[in-house]
């Protein structure tokens, strides 16, 4: 009786899934024009950085890229004005040709990212190790001082090598 019900509920999903589109259930993180986020060893809230595009799949002239919280239960929520300003913001956006933008992040001003259509779908280059690189995360490891503010004790990046595509990843040391 059990081996019935499962050989049923097997055809219906299959059924399912030949009469509709797959992108009614596919979850692609380029189409959502994800670019990379930022994990932090405080708590397991991400900061996400996301590629904005317009009705014909090209980013907007100013402020291409939009930046939010996803909180551990898995919400959105937006960054506030000092986070913005100090912390995870984007303090500019530089447009340098059609499909290419330079991107500086608030807490790391020495970081140039570049945002550019590669294959189809926007990512984030920065250089890793001193090799062009496509950006997936930035993990921060911090620690609160007495007086309860964040010290940051490492900043890693992670990414795949643009040249050969094998992943790449250097730790960076506040001065």
């Amino acid at each position: 009786m059990k081996q019935a019900g499962f050989t049923v509920l097997l055809v219906i999903l299959l059924v399912i899934l030949c009469f509709f589109p797959q992108s009614m259930f596919a979850v692609s993180r380029d189409k959502a024009g994800h670019l990379f986020f930022i994990e932090r060893s405080k708590n397991k809230n991400l900061v996400q950085y996301d590629i904005r595009l317009t009705e014909n799949s090209d980013p907007p002239d100013s402020r291409p890229v939009n930046v939010y919280w996803i909180l551990e239960n898995g919400q959105r929520e937006e960054l506030n004005s000092i986070e913005k300003e100090y912390a995870y913001g984007i303090t500019r956006q530089e447009k340098l040709d059609k499909d290419r933008f330079k991107v500086i992040l608030a807490a790391f001003k020495g970081l140039e990212i570049i945002v550019e259509k590669l294959n189809d779908s926007f990512k984030a280059v920065v250089s890793i190790h001193g090799r062009e690189s496509i950006l997936q995360k930035i993990y921060v490891k911090s620690d609160e001082t007495q007086a309860r503010f964040p010290r940051v004790l490492y900043v890693e990046l992670f990414g795949r090598s643009k040249e050969t595509g094998l992943p790449i990843r250097e730790r960076i040391s506040p001065r």
